[in-house]
């Protein structure tokens, strides 16, 4: 990512929005920026490591935990997956584990938060479909930028 989020904020204020949560940086990426993919999954991580078992080809998956940090929602092979896979960055509103693994993986990680208590696998969740939290709109394919000051998504007409 060659421009800082402010400063593209400033730039672009009108067609960008600007994530309000306070999310912990995790992984090598401090800076990260690609098209939006998106899960949405309740405390199960099933259909999160399905999605990131695929090409990335650069690109950003945005999780919907419904912003839960009683089970995390990725850990470090699901992580290495990610890497493996050609993915930019994962943004979870929810909570990871194994941080200090991850934080040695090439790879963006934006989540609220860590708890070690692993997540379910029923497979519950839908995948590629609009995302709403924070006051943010998250659509699929639209471009998402995030480093150390915050994470802005372009809005799509």
């Amino acid at each position: 990512m060659a421009i800082a989020t402010a400063d593209l904020y400033d730039e672009l204020e009108e067609s960008i929005q600007s994530l309000p949560l306070q999310m912990r940086s995790f992984g090598l990426r401090r800076a990260f920026d690609g098209k939006i993919r998106t899960v949405r999954c309740h405390e199960d991580n099933a259909l999160l490591k399905s999605v990131l078992s695929t090409p990335g080809e650069g690109a950003v998956l945005v999780v919907d935990g419904g912003g839960s940090l009683n089970r995390a929602l990725m850990g470090d092979m699901i992580a290495a997956l990610a890497v493996e896979n050609g993915w930019a960055g994962v943004v979870i509103n929810g909570a990871i584990r194994d941080s200090v693994a991850i934080d040695g993986l090439d790879l963006g990680v934006k989540a609220l938060g860590t708890n070690p208590r692993k997540s379910t696998k029923n497979a519950t969740g839908e995948a590629d479909v609009t995302l709403s939290f924070g006051g943010v709109d998250f659509a699929v394919g639209a471009h998402l930028y995030s480093d150390e000051d915050g994470i802005l998504v372009e809005r799509l007409s």
